[in-house]
C-alpha cells in the first residue's frame, strides 16, 4: 500500500516523532500539561466508551457534564493522550500519555483537524446542499477510488467534520467531507477547518426555514461553500442554480472565491446525461463532461439520484479522474442506511426505505421515484417535515397535492403536522403507523416511507421487513 506521511512528518526534523506531538499541541492552541511517549494518535474520539489504544480523546463540555471528567477512563484504556478543559487537565494522572489543557476543547479539536488535513497532503471535497449531500458523498466514495476517505453516518457538523479528518488513513488521497448547515456562518466555519479544493452545493430548498426565515437566506448560507474553496479549486453547482445563481455569478455575497472554476452539472450544464434508462432497480446513462463521453450503469434508480450521480462525476472530473475509470467503479455504489434503500418484501411488494430525513424538495424527488415503479398500488407513508417555519402547513399541503398528481393511491400521514397532507389514513406516531400499514399492505404494492428523522419512521420499515413485532 502506498504510504503517506504521518501527522507532522511532512518536513525534515531531527526528532520528527516528538516534534509531531508538540506541533499537534500547538495546532490545538492548548497548554501542554504532560508530554507522552513517541508516536502519534490513530484517530480522535469524543466518547470515552469508544476509546481504543492509541486514540486521542477530546473531552467536550456538554449540557449535563464536561467530557473532561472521563479523561482518566480514556487514559486507562490506553489513549495516546487527552485534550480537556483546564480544570480537568491538572487532575488526571497522565502516566506516559499526552495531556493537553484547553480553554476551548472544541476549538482545539478543530485546530488539530486543520493541521491533520494539511499534513495528509490530499485533495479535499466539501459537500453541502438542502438535500442529496449524503447521496453525493456515497457516490463519490465509490467513484473516486480506493484511497478515498469519506464522512460516515451524520458526521457533518463542527464536531463531525474534524472527527472525519482525524480518522482518515495516512494514505488518503481524496477526503470527502459532508457539511451540514443549521445557521449562518456554519459552512464558513467548516471550510476553514477542511479547506476544500472542490466544493459542491447540491441544491437550495426550503430547509431550516424556522431558523433562517427565507430561501434567500438559506442560499446565502449554502453559498459560504463557494467562498471557502481554496484558490485554484473548483465549485460544483447545479446548472439550474435557482436561488444560488446570484452567488455563483458574483452578484451577491458570499460569492465564489477568486481563482475558483465553476463546473455545472445537470441538463444544460458542463456534465450531463443523455440516453437515460431508469428501468428496473438500476440506471443506465451516457454521461458527457466537456466533450468526454462514457456510459455509466448505477445500481440505483430515480432521476434525483442520477442528478446526484452527475454531481459526484463532476467532482471526479474536477480532480482529473477520467469518465471511463469512474464508469468502471459506478456499480460499486452503496447508499448510507435509510437513504432510499430498496427492500423486497414477501408477496412481491417493495419498500422504499427513505426515512432518514425529509423536506419539500426531497419529498417530491422520493415521490417521483415511487411513481416510477410498475406496481398494483403506490403507497406513501409521509411523516412530518420539521423546521419549515410559519409556512409549514402550506408546504405539507403542496407535497400532498404532488403525491396525488404523480399517482399515489394511498397517502398515510404520521405526526400532528402530517394532518395537513389530508391523508387517507393518519396516525399520531410511527409505531401506530407501523401496525396500520402492515395490515393495509398488499401483494404487488410499492410503499415509500419518508419523513423527518425525529418522527422515527424506521419503526414502520422495521415492522414491514419482519424485524419487529
Amino acid at each position: 500500500m502506498r504510504s503517506r506521511p504521518e501527522w507532522g512528518k511532512r518536513v525534515a526534523d531531527p526528532n520528527p516523532t516528538m516534534a509531531a506531538g508538540t506541533d499537534l499541541v500547538a495546532a490545538g492552541g492548548g497548554r501542554l500539561v504532560s508530554q507522552g511517549g513517541a508516536g502519534l494518535p490513530a484517530r480522535a474520539v469524543i466518547d470515552s466508551r469508544e476509546v481504543r489504544s492509541g486514540d486521542l480523546f477530546v473531552g467536550l463540555p456538554g449540557a449535563t457534564c464536561d467530557g473532561g471528567s472521563f479523561a482518566a477512563e480514556a487514559l486507562e484504556k490506553g489513549a495516546w493522550g487527552v485534550v480537556v478543559s483546564e480544570e480537568w487537565a491538572d487532575q488526571v494522572e497522565p502516566g506516559e500519555a499526552w495531556v493537553i489543557g484547553s480553554g476551548d476543547p472544541l476549538h482545539a479539536l478543530q485546530g488539530i483537524a486543520r493541521r491533520r488535513r494539511r499534513d495528509l497532503g490530499c485533495k479535499v471535497v466539501g459537500i453541502t446542499g438542502s438535500n442529496g449531500k449524503t447521496t453525493v458523498k456515497d457516490i463519490c466514495r465509490a467513484l473516486l477510488g480506493e484511497y478515498t476517505h469519506a464522512s460516515r453516518e451524520n458526521r457533518n457538523t463542527e464536531i463531525g467534520v474534524p472527527l472525519t479528518i482525524l480518522e482518515a488513513p495516512a494514505d488518503t488521497e481524496i477526503l470527502v467531507c459532508e457539511m451540514g448547515m443549521r445557521g449562518v456562518g456554519q459552512i464558513s466555519e467548516l471550510c476553514a477547518i477542511a479547506e476544500p479544493d472542490v466544493g459542491v452545493v447540491t441544491n437550495v430548498g426550503p430547509v431550516h426555514l424556522e431558523l433562517l426565515g427565507t430561501i434567500e437566506s438559506i442560499a446565502a448560507a449554502k453559498a459560504e461553500m463557494l467562498a471557502g474553496i481554496e484558490d485554484g479549486g473548483t465549485a460544483v453547482v447545479p446548472a439550474d442554480a435557482g436561488y444560488l445563481g446570484p452567488h455563483v455569478s458574483g452578484d451577491l455575497e458570499p460569492r465564489t472565491a477568486e481563482g475558483v472554476e465553476i463546473l455545472r452539472f445537470g441538463p444544460g450544464g458542463d456534465v450531463f446525461a443523455r440516453a437515460v434508462d431508469l428501468s428496473g432497480d438500476g440506471t443506465r446513462a451516457e454521461v458527457e463532461a466537456r466533450d468526454e463521453t462514457c456510459e455509466f450503469t448505477f445500481p440505483f434508480s430515480g432521476e434525483h439520484n442520477l442528478l446526484n450521480a452527475l454531481a459526484a462525476i463532476s467532482v471526479g472530473f474536477a480532480l482529473g479522474i477520467d469518465l471511463a475509470t469512474m464508469a468502471r467503479r459506478a456499480p460499486r455504489v452503496v447508499f448510507s442506511r435509510l437513504r432510499g434503500d430498496l427492500v423486497r418484501l414477501t408477496g412481491g411488494s417493495v419498500l422504499i426505505n427513505d426515512c432518514y430525513n425529509a423536506n419539500p424538495v426531497s419529498m417530491r424527488a422520493a415521490l417521483d421515484h415511487l411513481s416510477s415503479f410498475d406496481a398494483d398500488r403506490h403507497l406513501a407513508v409521509l411523516g412530518e417535515m420539521r423546521e419549515l417555519g410559519p409556512e409549514a402547513e402550506r408546504f405539507h399541503s403542496e407535497v400532498a397535492d404532488y403525491a396525488r398528481e404523480v399517482g399515489v393511491d394511498m397517502l398515510v400521514g404520521v405526526g400532528e403536522q402530517a394532518k395537513a397532507y389530508e391523508p387517507d389514513k393518519w396516525f399520531a406516531t410511527a409505531d401506530e403507523a407501523a401496525v396500520g400499514l402492515a395490515e393495509a399492505l398488499g401483494d404487488g404494492d410499492v410503499v415509500l416511507v419518508k419523513g423527518s428523522r425525529s418522527v422515527g419512521l424506521e419503526a414502520v420499515a422495521t415492522r414491514l421487513t419482519g424485524q419487529g413485532s
